[in-house]
């Protein structure tokens, strides 16, 4: 059962992004994302500047004149978010927890979904896959969803991406969209898996990041310990090499993860805890509408 605050916590990301999603991307959402195919609905008359290949022969020669097939679009798809709910996820400097910011972000993307008419479906994984919700629609299980990821206390705390990803290409068979929600700090290799799984899927990595990953306020002495590994280190954050060599390091991280995506297939989108997030959103949308 759900404590009052943690259900407060779930109506306010309810209410918010319902909002967000009808101000915003509700429509650029289902221009951005194909059907599942195409099919067939009717003939109409030849109109000059149609595709030729479109014409229905057999309709013309017992007519005597042109007419051409039109299709529609299935519009239906599943959309499978992919949460990484690893420790490193319970840190938030300025903005919200790295977790909480994933809340929204699925909740986004399952409104945006359901007013779509699709079906949308939840992983949940750390080093290993802790929770699969099948695909479903309806703005009940868009709260599902929400309270699943904010109340969900992993037995795991290191990121596994490959895992969930072979997890994912066994499940889901047919074409989908699959958004991979997480701040892909992995040691571990998983393109092949993510080049797998983008051939088959329309695939996004939404990244998400905190300032403090790209530079520490000059505090001086600093203990430092890794929520996923358990290391610690003590810094200087007074030391401008060092804050340079960690701007350095995150710009090289993100480099490396966007050509990774790219490689496979997919796309790569980047999201700071204190940045408007539906701003990424929105021009992904809108990107992704103009190159249909």
């Amino acid at each position: 059962m759900l404590s009052p605050e943690l259900l407060r916590k779930v109506r306010q990301i309810h209410i918010k992004t319902n909002h967000l999603v009808n101000a915003s991307v509700a429509g650029s959402y289902q221009s951005a994302f194909r059907g599942k195919g195409m099919e067939f609905q009717e003939v109409r008359q030849y109109v000059p500047g149609d595709d030729v290949r479109d014409i229905d022969w057999n309709v013309t020669a017992r007519l005597g004149e042109p007419y051409i097939k039109i299709y529609r679009e299935e519009r239906e798809l599943t959309v499978m978010l992919l949460a990484d709910m690893s420790s490193s996820g319970i840190f938030g400097s300025k903005g919200p927890l790295k977790r909480n910011l994933i809340a929204e972000l699925a909740a986004i993307l399952a409104f945006s979904a359901i007013k779509n008419n699709d079906n949308v479906g939840l992983i949940l994984f750390t080093d290993h896959v802790e929770r699969f919700i099948l695909p479903k629609k309806g703005r009940g299980h868009v709260w599902r969803v929400i309270r699943e990821i904010l109340q969900f206390e992993s037995r795991g705390e290191k990121t596994d991406i490959a895992r969930a990803l072979r997890f994912l290409n066994q499940l889901l068979l047919r074409r989908g969209v699959v958004f991979v929600l997480s701040d892909f700090i992995d040691p571990k290799p998983f393109q092949q898996p993510l080049t797998i799984a983008a051939k088959k899927h329309d695939l996004i990595g939404i990244t998400i990041r905190d300032p403090m990953e790209g530079g520490l306020p000059a505090v001086g002495l600093v203990q430092l310990e890794d929520p996923e590994s358990g290391e610690s280190l003590l810094i200087d954050t007074r030391n401008r090499g060092l804050q340079k060599q960690l701007q350095l390091q995150l710009r090289r991280k993100n480099e490396n993860l966007k050509q990774t995506l790219h490689r496979a297939g997919g796309h790569c989108l980047f999201v700071d805890s204190t940045q408007d997030y539906m701003k990424v959103l929105a021009a992904f949308f809108h990107q992704r509408e103009k190159k249909r």
